[in-house]
């Protein structure tokens, strides 16, 4: 039975601030736009303790690479001093170093098959003004431009009553990503774009595929600010530019193809 340490705030700070470090570090530079759209801080107990619950918000996050959450914990982080958790698959909680990781830092695992549990308990932490962060695509986008998005983050939302903020984080992927490893080399002194959204909210009963969609298209659009406004040196077919930019990354369609070999592979193999 893989060990399972129960939640610690102390836990998580310390890995708010090995994150902060290994930041500092290589100089990565995070540009923000959009920090307004952020909750604001909720005051302190204490000194020594963490801050108060806030009001509660589900954070809408593009998943281009492997550190996109590092990204979203660290603004939201040096923003308001919260905890932001997020919906895990249970294939990385099944994982040997991370699984312990994930426990102890009060994230919510979603399972191979039964999800309501999951569901129930993200409401509940969103109820008692815990900001939650998902991938509504569900996946490592490897075209570099945001897939078809899954309706949960609606519809937990609306449930809760809680808004809906969308990040997009565009330059992430550069470090670490499906295919392709760390490097210190393109780390070092790397920018990493971020646009956040205005929040949204969902009365009870909103069509969720509709209010989908057009969170998807929220997302793309800060992705094309983050392009437009902060455009990275790349040379021509650059594996990690968009095809549509010239870049060498699968097409939509081609990453549609890809996509679906791996969910026919993931049936094939069931859950470990």
């Amino acid at each position: 039975m893989p060990w399972r340490p129960a939640p610690s705030d102390r836990f998580y700070r310390l890995v708010v601030r090995t994150g902060l470090a290994l930041r500092a570090a290589f100089r990565v530079r995070i540009i923000t736009t959009g920090q307004e759209n952020l909750p604001a801080p909720a005051p302190r107990l204490r000194a020594s303790r963490p801050v108060r619950p806030g009001t509660g918000a589900v954070f809408a996050v593009t998943h281009f690479g492997y550190l996109d959450f590092a990204v979203a914990e660290l603004l939201l982080w040096k923003h308001a001093r919260a905890q932001l958790r997020f919906l895990i698959h249970q294939g990385a909680a099944d994982h040997w170093f991370a699984g312990p990781a994930i426990s102890a830092s009060g994230h919510v695992v979603v399972g191979y098959t039964e999800r309501k549990d999951a569901y129930d308990a993200a409401v509940a932490k969103l109820r008692a003004g815990e900001y939650l962060a998902v991938f509504p695509e569900a996946g490592v986008s490897r075209s570099f431009t945001v897939r078809e998005c899954r309706t949960g983050v609606v519809r937990m939302a609306a449930e809760a009553g809680v808004p809906v903020i969308p990040v997009s984080v565009w330059g992430a992927h550069r470090l670490l990503t499906r295919g392709h490893g760390f490097s210190a080399r393109r780390t070092w002194r790397a920018p990493v774009r971020v646009q956040v959204g205005e929040p949204v909210r969902y009365a009870p009963g909103v069509d969720a595929e509709a209010a989908t969609a057009a969170l998807r298209e929220e997302l793309q659009a800060g992705i094309d600010r983050c392009t437009d406004d902060f455009p990275l040196p790349a040379r021509p077919g650059a594996w990690w530019q968009p095809a549509h930019l010239g870049g060498g990354a699968p097409s939509d369609a081609e990453r549609a193809l890809l996509d679906a070999e791996d969910a026919a592979r993931g049936r094939r193999r069931g859950p470990r």
